[in-house]
């Protein structure tokens, strides 16, 4: 809604044979771009080119192995492009990658993009986000009023702005029938929240799911490009007959941010010539930012103990998945999407839309019918059909209004 250009990419690679999918099985890519001068719709573009260009390769490597590899020099590739042209410098994007192969759901992850799955009415976070909020409070209990003060959109990794990128990879998660993965750009997670979500990718198709919540982002605000992929698995033997058990690769050991560790070399050598000096309180201010910077430095480095949901009655983990939701309640949800229809119907009457409303008063009428027999899966799928119906009612008149040159904008 206030951006004039997409810095956000995605791909869907569908292996086209039985070989194929016992070697490499299917990728799916999400990446979302940062720097001027149309560098971040660079960086993301290549990183969907790059990746599966490397990771489907010919090569005996395992899945977690060879989509690393991918990952890191889908980051070699952006990063040499960034120093050929100055106006491309420090571009970057964030990459979060998803294969289902026979054994298993594997990810392969770098910055703040998602990729979350839906079992059972629960929705577990996967990644962990690569960001100084989520780096902050993984290293330890914050103040609150501290931590609203952290800036959200501050990433700590990201493809492109280094020659050398820490790349998570974990799995494999067995696959069942019924699993339902997301992947999306920080456009969706800023606006609609997790148990949102979850509900929505249990109640709705694929399809439809990705349709509202697009929508919702963009009527709350949509201060930021929205890319979604949902992922759901029909076939109860997609991922073979095996008996692996979840584990997880090992974690790159943790590095030191050179930035920070810097400053706080600089500032520990200024107070040592300040005590020498005799300038005592100036030795003081420097020692004290020198630990602050040291401090940063090993956090933004990298990552300690991630973080639990304060939503979320699951212990603190070492390992992925990273936060827990119950989605089984979908009241909440409901009423908002209720509120939603309604903001809608009011900003037409006052702003004189022509919305033919008789398809959507149906919809509603039965997602009130099934909500007061219970039927809560079907009452929020009225209901979001309810907001598609309105949403494209107003894009195709925005369509009309756009072709007709009287109308200023």
């Amino acid at each position: 809604m206030r951006r004039a250009n997409n810095q956000d990419s995605a791909v869907v690679q569908i292996s086209d044979s039985s070989d194929r999918w016992q070697r490499r099985g299917h990728l799916f890519v999400v990446a979302d771009g940062m720097g001027a001068h149309a560098a971040g719709e660079l960086a993301s573009k290549l990183a969907v080119e790059q990746i599966p260009h490397h990771y489907f390769r010919p090569s005996d490597a395992p899945v977690a192995e060879a989509l690393r590899k991918a990952i890191q020099e889908a980051n070699q590739e952006i990063y040499q492009r960034g120093q050929k042209n100055p106006e491309f410098h420090n571009m970057g994007t964030t990459g979060s990658s998803l294969v289902l192969a026979p054994e298993g759901a594997w990810v392969g992850h770098v910055g703040d993009s998602r990729v979350y799955r839906l079992r059972n009415q629960a929705l577990e976070q996967l990644t962990f986000d690569h960001s100084l909020v989520w780096e902050m409070e993984a290293a330890g209990p914050i103040d609150k009023k501290l931590s609203r003060n952290i800036p959200k959109n501050v990433i700590t990794r990201s493809l492109g702005p280094n020659a050398q990128v820490m790349v998570d990879v974990e799995g494999p998660w067995p696959l069942q029938s019924g699993d339902t993965f997301l992947l999306c750009s920080d456009g969706l997670t800023g606006q609609v929240d997790d148990v949102e979500i979850g509900v929505l990718l249990d109640c709705l198709p694929p399809k439809d799911a990705c349709r509202v919540m697009v929508d919702l982002a963009n009527l709350r605000g949509g201060p930021d490009n929205i890319t979604i992929v949902v992922v759901r698995v029909d076939d109860a033997d997609v991922g073979g007959a095996t008996s692996v058990a979840g584990q997880h690769l090992p974690r790159n050991p943790p590095q030191v941010s050179m930035p920070f560790a810097m400053v706080a070399g600089t500032c520990l050598l200024a107070a040592i010539v300040f005590l020498l000096l005799g300038s005592h309180v100036a030795a003081a201010v420097a020692g004290a930012v020198s630990l602050v910077a040291a401090g940063l430095a090993i956090i933004v480095g990298g990552k300690s103990t991630p973080l639990a949901s304060t939503t979320s009655n699951t212990p603190r983990s070492t390992t992925s998945p990273y936060r827990r939701y119950d989605c089984s309640d979908s009241r909440a949800l409901i009423k908002n999407l209720i509120g939603t229809v309604n903001a809608l119907r009011d900003a037409s009457n006052e702003k004189k839309w022509t919305v033919d409303w008789s398809e959507i008063n149906a919809l509603e009428f039965k997602a009130k019918q099934a909500q007061q027999s219970g039927k809560s899966r079907e009452a929020v799928h009225f209901q979001s059909e309810a907001i598609i119906a309105t949403m494209e009612q107003l894009r195709e008149q925005h369509r009309r209004q756009a072709s007709d040159s009287t109308i200023d904008f």
